[in-house]
């Protein structure tokens, strides 16, 4: 089949704002699309449209951010089948992949040639379908899992989830949610306090980073990036 693009919605240069390499510079290539609908979705400009690019296009645009790292994001970067071969160019080109996924969507054909952030979706996202309990025996140690609560439910869901399932990444991430303007289905009110998780995170002696979306402490709750 002829190659027909990815469709990509933005290319930008800016700081990781979560997982372990929080504070880096990235190139972060946003891939358009995705299946789910999250109550406190911050990214649905990219549900639809973008524009095609070529693998060389995408290698052209990043090369002036002079940066070591490039993430993959979305919507859902797994549900274009040219992904993998834009990983595979990415890395012969010396960056370091990372591809933030819901993990609904198999990571089988970029498992093993990118940094996978499986971002688990909790029940108070609307999305919680168990889909990524697939995708949990191909994760490597160097490899992430991301909860973001939106609930205190959603903690206490997450620490049973942590304690019944063999996750064999080193970093567990935990945030909250906050959400940019307009996310339809997301209430403010229930949203979980960031002390309250962090205290909670003590008391319970979990095994995971705490992290914060630190691109929108820096720019405000309304910026758009990871």
């Amino acid at each position: 089949m002829a190659f027909d693009g990815i469709l990509t919605k933005e290319i930008f240069h800016s700081i990781q704002g979560e997982t372990s390499l929080s504070g880096l510079r990235f190139a972060f290539v946003r891939l358009s699309g995705c299946n789910l609908r999250c109550s406190y979705c911050d990214s649905a400009h990219a549900f639809h449209g973008g524009d095609r690019k070529s693998i060389e296009s995408i290698l052209d645009e990043i090369k002036p951010f002079q940066v070591e790292h490039v993430l993959l994001t979305g919507g859902e970067p797994l549900l274009q089948r040219n992904t993998p071969d834009l990983v595979k160019a990415l890395n012969e080109a010396g960056y370091k992949v990372s591809i933030e996924t819901h993990g609904e969507v198999s990571i089988e054909a970029v498992a093993q040639s990118a940094r996978i952030i499986m971002d688990i979706k909790c029940p108070a996202s609307g999305m919680s379908r168990g889909g990524f309990r697939r995708n949990l025996p191909l994760l490597k140690p160097s490899d992430e899992v991301k909860f973001v609560l939106a609930s205190k439910s959603d903690y206490f869901w997450a620490r049973s989830l942590l304690e019944n399932e063999e996750i064999n990444c080193r970093e567990v991430l935990m945030s909250a949610a906050i959400s940019a303007k307009g996310a339809p289905n997301f209430s403010e009110s229930s949203a979980i306090d960031l002390q309250w998780l962090a205290e909670q995170i003590i008391t319970d002696k979990l095994n995971v980073r705490l992290q914060t979306q630190i691109h929108k402490v820096i720019w405000g709750p309304d910026k758009i990036g990871v």
